[in-house]
């Protein structure tokens, strides 16, 4: 699995290794060890697991959890596309205010990290887009 810092601290890009025969494809989108290499520390318990599935152009976000409690998420796409955007609103952070974005796609298996207190949207580009959610904390 490879790894890529995004533009906010603390934020990750992670993408596996996509397996594909006649048969369809198989990747794992979550791997404790590269994940705690990439980022210093385990995946949160998982308190909630969500999706939502949108239409193409569908806007959604930006969501986050003013800190305190704040909420992390661990996001990937199943299925369809989206462009997702992160976006550092951590006053005090070297990166207030600052953005990336990755796409994630049923293809590539691309996941994205985000730590607490970073905020998320994102724009569908497919209809029927799906995006999984794994978060630190009930919303």
């Amino acid at each position: 699995m490879d790894v890529r810092e995004l533009d906010v601290v603390g934020a990750y890009e992670f993408t596996p290794m996509v397996f594909a025969d006649d048969r369809g494809s198989f990747a794992s989108t979550f791997e404790e060890s590269v994940f705690i290499k990439a980022a210093g520390h385990g995946l949160f318990p998982v308190a909630q697991a969500s999706y939502s599935v949108s239409r193409r152009g569908v806007v959604r976000g930006v969501h986050y959890l003013a800190t305190p409690p704040g909420v992390a998420k661990y996001v990937s796409c199943p299925q369809g596309r989206a462009l997702d955007i992160v976006i550092d609103v951590r006053v005090g952070s070297p990166t207030f205010g600052r953005w990336d974005s990755v796409v994630l796609d049923q293809e590539s298996g691309h996941a994205v990290y985000f730590p607490v207190g970073v905020g998320h949207a994102f724009v569908a580009l497919e209809y029927g887009t799906v995006m999984s959610y794994l978060l630190s904390r009930e919303y």
